[in-house]
């Protein structure tokens, strides 16, 4: 089969045309940038001007890899090395070794935690899984970033690292974790690259050997590029420049791993000769979704001229992107879970839906919402909230503290008993820790959420209630909703993708504040989590965590100029409420117009419209609410906020569905003290009637 170029754009087709030698490729998300390397190696192939033995293309993950080989094949070519940067290197070494090191091999790290953990010993930092982890992860940075262990300290401060361990003592155990991997005649992951590098550095004639092995090189994702990886392309390169490299800065979100899109954007400068084509027709998304995310990156701080790409969607017109906001987490899980049903059931399939989120402790919520509505889902990138190390541990923990039968308020009970796993009044800075003290901290909500919604709930009905939704999040593993971190959705799409959550303090991340580089990073996020929707766009956030807390969050800062000046910042019309109930209302009951804001949605009207509230009996209201609050020891909010007694003063609903269609009034709050509101509603109703006739 031949290399034909029929479809593709003028700006592909340069690219795929160029001659040998440098080539960078801008390329934006969705402008077909895996079609454009296939065809321009086919093309190098089929021109005559290399063989397809003498090429490497590396990219970042074995997926892409696969369909780089998958893609080539079908056009024809066979024989070219498509590869992760480890893989080829592995190969190489492998290959090498006999004649660099003499012997066989040495194996591979298989369980990584195993080696720093007696590193960590060594060193006396703490052993805990989770302090393991992210001393792996500045031991793996500082190696992509080519950092020995006595220049950790002195990187770490310079480039404000948030470690796990006093900078100095984190070196104590990288320098320890060399030793112990060293005597056991084992490799790490960064260590494949090193070797590699090393060994084309210092042997001539196997560099020799290589290079003509190896004429012409294609590098994927390069924006993502670490030090280390650029030492090994060098060394691979020698003095050559047969290079094509394909990259989008607005897509580098991997900074916190050693990544950086400094090559990228420094490509000419090193190859003043290369020719560079932009991409920057998106065929994956329609047009309103492009909109979006060239508002999302148009004002990043720092970006190169020559560098920003802006997309042109191709695609025909589609539905805008929705934007909607939320008393809390619960309603906002429960509102995105309704909108997937009706996206499921007008025909998009559910492995084309996606909820993406900042955070792995974020996605509890929507397993809860997507089990309640029978939804089947997958957990890409982590584990399912119940299946997390420290939640199975605070499991633990919480039935042998029920066995006690503690006395207490419940959360305040649950705290105590999480406390030594890690619970800790103030969060930490970031890393495993931060996620795992986000896990508990979701347990804490949910036994305050447990308090506001059942009376006299002790810890003993909280485990089993906790039981019962781990058991219901085990749906049968079929076709479902894919949930996910921004992060694991790179290099992926789907027909709808829901961005949830998006509060600062979350997105961006809290401890990015201060840092303008680690604020971009997190703009660039965001954006990368617009650009994976093709048709259907949702962003949402919620203004408190549990349910009838206060409203103390902001919507991201990133949103300002995305959300036009003119749509209502509420509830959206088609998203239903929260456990079954009615729709909320987007009208205003008395003009007709749209409500703007989330006390105008939970009024049901314009905040300077007539509002016909009855004075006496928002009175009697707010008297039962105290009485019931005082009977439950809750704070009279978890009975009803004061706005959701305003709007039943207002609107008198004679009926349960009237009840339920006020925000807020959800049917376990309906089947709770619906009767007993509607009672208080009819008494003044009555009582009106009787004067009238009087």
């Amino acid at each position: 089969m031949g290399s034909s170029t029929d479809g593709l754009d003028p700006e592909q087709l340069a690219a795929v045309r160029a001659p040998r030698g440098p080539v960078c490729v801008l390329a934006g998300a969705g402008t077909g940038k895996t079609r454009t390397i296939v065809h321009r190696i086919a093309h190098l192939i089929h021109a005559g001007h290399v063989a397809p033995a003498q090429v490497l293309a590396v990219t970042y993950t074995a997926r892409a890899a696969g369909e780089l080989r998958t893609r080539l094949r079908a056009l024809g070519v066979h024989g070219v090395q498509a590869r992760t940067f480890h893989a080829a290197a592995l190969r190489q070494l492998r290959y090498f070794w006999p004649r660099v090191v003499g012997g066989e091999p040495w194996g591979l790290v298989d369980v990584k935690l195993r080696i720093v953990g007696q590193a960590a010993q060594r060193a006396g930092t703490g052993t805990e899984v989770d302090v393991l982890r992210d001393l792996a992860t500045e031991i793996e940075w500082a190696k992509a970033s080519l950092i020995a262990p006595d220049d950790y300290p002195a990187a770490a401060e310079r480039t404000h690292r948030q470690t796990p361990a006093p900078p100095e003592q984190v070196a104590q155990v990288y320098r320890a974790y060399e030793a112990v991997k060293t005597r056991a005649n084992l490799l790490d992951f960064d260590d494949l690259l090193l070797h590699t590098a090393a060994a084309l550095e210092d042997h001539a004639l196997i560099a020799e050997e290589f290079r003509d092995r190896y004429r012409c090189f294609v590098v994927d994702e390069f924006q993502d590029l670490t030090p280390l990886q650029q030492r090994v392309l060098d060394a691979w390169l020698g003095r050559r420049d047969d290079l094509t490299v394909v990259g989008d800065p607005n897509q580098t979100i991997y900074s916190f791993a050693g990544a950086s899109a400094r090559p990228l954007l420094d490509f000419t400068r090193r190859f003043p000769d290369a020719t560079v084509v932009r991409l920057e027709r998106d065929y994956r998304s329609t047009p309103e979704v492009v909109t979006a995310a060239n508002r999302v990156i148009a004002v990043a701080r720092d970006r190169p001229a020559g560098a920003r790409l802006r997309l042109v969607g191709q695609r025909p017109t589609g539905p805008e992107p929705r934007f909607a906001e939320y008393d809390d987490e619960p309603a906002e899980a429960a509102a995105v879970a309704g909108r997937i049903r009706e996206l499921a059931a007008a025909g998009t399939p559910l492995s084309e839906i996606a909820v993406l989120y900042r955070v792995n402790a974020q996605s509890e919520v929507y397993e809860q919402a997507l089990s309640q509505l029978e939804i089947p889902y997958l957990v890409r990138g982590g584990e399912r909230f119940f299946a997390r190390q420290e939640v199975r541990k605070a499991m633990v923990a919480l039935r042998r503290g029920a066995a006690d039968e503690p006395t207490g308020e419940l959360p305040k009970v649950v705290r105590e008993l999480l406390a030594p796993i890690g619970l800790t009044p103030d969060p930490p800075p970031g890393g495993t820790a931060r996620e795992r003290w986000e896990s508990l901290l979701a347990l804490v909500e949910l036994a305050e959420e447990l308090t506001a919604t059942v009376e006299d709930a002790d810890l003993a009905r909280f485990v089993v209630e906790l039981e019962l939704r781990a058991e219901a999040q085990h749906p049968p593993t079929v076709e479902g909703v894919t949930l996910a971190s921004l992060h694991s959705a790179k290099g992926l799409e789907w027909d709808a993708v829901f961005l949830v959550g998006l509060v600062d303090g979350t997105l961006p991340i809290q401890h990015a504040d201060g840092d303008d580089a680690a604020i971009e990073e997190e703009r660039r996020l965001l954006y990368v989590g617009v650009t994976r929707a093709r048709e259907h766009l949702w962003l949402s956030w919620a203004l408190s965590r549990a349910e009838g807390g206060k409203r103390r969050r902001r919507r991201s800062r990133f949103l300002h100029g995305l959300i036009p000046e003119e749509h209502p910042v509420s509830r959206t019309a088609s998203a239903p409420r929260r456990e079954g109930g009615r729709q909320a209302r987007t009208q205003c009951r008395v003009c007709g117009a749209p409500l703007v804001g989330t006390n105008a949605v939970k009024l049901g009207r314009c905040e300077d419209c007539p509002s016909g509230l009855d004075e006496e009996l928002l009175a009697r209201l707010r008297e039962w609410r105290t009485e019931r609050a005082r009977a439950l020891k809750v704070p009279p909010y978890v009975v009803f906020t004061d706005a959701t007694l305003n709007a039943i003063a207002e609107q008198r609903p004679t009926d349960p569905a009237g009840l339920v269609s006020i925000s807020g009034i959800g049917a376990q709050k309906l089947d709770r003290f619906g009767a007993e509101v509607l009672a208080l509603v009819a008494r003044g109703t009555t009582q009106s009637e009787h004067v009238a006739n009087g």
